[in-house]
């Protein structure tokens, strides 16, 4: 029971970090300028990253043995890493 509660609560969290990204982004978007260039470039950027490097340890994790419940934990991490930087950087 514990590790579903917790599984839930870190996912609620993500979601609320995922949502206060997207709408400082769009501040940041809405606002114009070079900021805003930089922040569309940066974005598209670090979804292509994230996404290979999940990919990446996912793959690994699975070619050595690993359960699929464990690998997707594994894989989830470097999303939650990207938006966790994002958070700080844009609140900053």
């Amino acid at each position: 029971m514990y590790n579903f509660m917790n599984t839930w609560f870190e996912a609620a969290r993500f979601a609320a970090d995922m949502q206060q990204v997207v709408a400082l982004r769009m501040m940041r978007l809405a606002s114009g300028g070079p900021l805003a260039e930089t922040e569309c470039q940066r974005m598209v950027s670090e979804k292509v990253a994230a996404f290979g490097e999940a990919q990446g340890v996912l793959m690994t994790a699975l070619m050595t043995g690993t359960s699929l419940e464990v690998a997707a934990v594994k894989a989830y991490v470097p999303y939650r890493r990207t938006v966790r930087a994002n958070s700080r950087r844009l609140r900053g």
